[in-house]
Formats: structure tokens, sequence, C-alpha cells
């Protein structure tokens, strides 16, 4: 079954001034309502195998395509990706459909959202499940300029905001080279050397490693994107520093029962402190990349489905 034909069909919703495209399976079981999030550059496809085992577990899925991606609103104003918006996206969506909160599942990107949605909005959010990205403490220095300092000008955090629109474009014309270059099982998602990594993704000939997906399902991010472009999601990292400042005066606990999974092969690291921040926090680690529920899909149905079991019968 799949996303993209029988399975689940899209609808618009509007919320937060803006428009989302949402997928939904299991309206049978709505009292129990789980809220997935994509990361970046990914889709609400990336979910498609999650969704049958969370149906059949009981849940409602509710996977909506993001501000900026999918035919979901892409608004001009870079400050309209910042993290008050995005959160603000998901709180109205609980709106839209009377919830009073709900599990929410993040994955890259989508964790970071999934974070700080949890941070800004506590009482909407029951449980976090959140896949690649830990919990980034705030720290003393704003994000882009601590990332610049460290891995500099080149890295493609800091490109993106130094220089608005290079990526963009490239990516944009090169989208069916540049996803499939970057969609590959036990691959750094970055190269060891130094370099506008992104860029060099677009532009590579041959790819590394073996493809996380077939090539039909590659199709449908691709035909995503060549319609949606990746200035929207790229303005997300372009609201950072922004971030930074909007969760100053948050208290940075993260309360909620949490379930936390990495790929052991995956560039981002483990956090080292993730317990004093996210105190309720469960960890797990799959041996795969950075695409954890693309490349390991049914060994990450059964981690998600069997914590969500237990933090049930507590």
């Amino acid at each position: 079954m799949s996303i993209a034909t029988d399975f689940l069909k899209p609808t618009l919703i509007r919320v937060n001034g803006v428009e989302l495209e949402v997928f939904e399976a299991g309206r049978q079981h709505a009292g129990q309502p789980i809220v997935l999030c994509h990361g970046w550059p990914e889709h609400a496809y990336s979910w498609r195998h999650q969704v049958p085992a969370l149906v059949a577990a009981g849940y409602y899925v509710i996977i909506p395509n993001q501000r900026g991606y999918g035919n979901s609103s892409r608004p001009d104003a870079v400050t309209d990706y910042d993290i008050d918006h995005l959160a603000g996206d998901l709180v109205g969506l609980l709106d839209h459909y009377g919830y009073e909160d709900a599990t929410f599942v993040g994955h890259d990107w989508g964790a970071m959202v999934v974070w700080g949605l949890t941070l800004l909005h506590p009482t909407r959010v029951s449980k976090v499940i959140n896949l690649s990205m830990p919990y980034q403490a705030r720290g003393d220095m704003p994000w882009i300029e601590f990332l610049e300092m460290v891995l500099g000008s080149d890295y493609y955090f800091v490109h993106f905001n130094r220089q608005p629109g290079v990526a963009d474009a490239v990516l944009d014309k090169n989208t069916s080279r540049f996803l499939r270059n970057l969609y590959r099982k036990n691959v750094p998602l970055l190269p060891p050397e130094p370099g506008m990594t992104m860029i060099n993704l677009a532009r590579a000939e041959t790819p590394l490693g073996e493809p996380v997906m077939s090539d039909e399902d590659l199709a449908v991010y691709v035909a995503a994107f060549e319609g949606s472009g990746f200035t929207g999601g790229i303005n997300w990292y372009r609201n950072l520093d922004r971030n930074w400042h909007l969760l100053g005066e948050v208290e940075p606990i993260i309360h909620q029962p949490t379930l936390m999974i990495y790929g052991e092969r995956d560039v981002i690291p483990r956090s080292e402190n993730l317990a004093d921040f996210v105190p309720n926090v469960e960890v797990v680690s799959l041996d795969c990349g950075h695409w954890i529920q693309e490349e390991m899909p049914e060994a990450t149905n059964q981690v998600i489905v069997s914590w969500l079991a237990r933090q049930n019968a507590i």
C-alpha cells in the first residue's frame, strides 16, 4: 500500500494562517492521535512504512507536509519558518481535529520541531518520539554563530544562512540527482572533506552506497520537490539563530515520556547529556544511517509500537 496511491489521500487544512497538506489513516481510532513530522528534505511519504503498523496498533495517524513542503503553503518571508510558526502549525492541527494533546513523532528537522513544540506548548504534547536528532541544549551562543566558529562557513547550515539563494538554486536545478545521491543507506550524510556538501551532492555524478528506497518511491520525492522547490525547507535552517532567541525565556526541560531513536551509523552525534534535559527518556539505537525509518522500517515500527504499549500500560 502506498501513500501515493490508494492508501492515503491528502486534505488541505487551513491552520495558523497557512494551508497544510495532511494525510490521515486509522480514523476509527480517533481516541489515540499520533502526529508524524518529517525532516529535510523529506515529505509525509517518508512515514509510509510506519502508518500501517501504527494503525494496526490502534492509533489515528496524522501526517502533515509541513509549511514549505509538498502542496502545503510556502510563505515568502523567511521568518515565517521560525519555530514559533512551525510549532503553531502543529497546535493548529490539534485544534482542527479537536484534540487537547497528542503523541508527536519527528525525524531529523521534524524532531527539532517536536522538541520546540514541546517546549513552547507543553500541554499539547502527551508523548515524544524523536529519530536521529537529539534535544539540542540552547547554549550561550546562537546556533549558526557557534557552528560557523566550529565548522566554518562552508558547513551547509552556515552556508544556507550566509549565502541565501545559492544552494536553493543548485538543488532546484538538480533535484533528481541530489535526492538520489542523498538517500543512501549506511553512508554518512556529509562527506569528511570540507566544502559546501549539499551542493556537492547535487553535482556528484556517481552516488555512494545502497539506495534507501526504490526508484518508484524516489520519484514521489522528486516530483514533490520539483513542484515545491527547496527554499521553504531551507528557510527552516535560516531561522536557527532566531529560534535560539525565541526559546531564551522558555523552561528548557522536556518532562513528557520520550523515546529517542538513533542510527548507529548516522553522522549526527548522540547527545551526551540528553537525560539532563529529557529526564523521562528511553534511548534505542538501530544499526543504520540517518534515514532510520526508511532504512530499517520493521525494526523502527517494533521499537515505536512496543514503547507506546509500555507507556499506555503505565
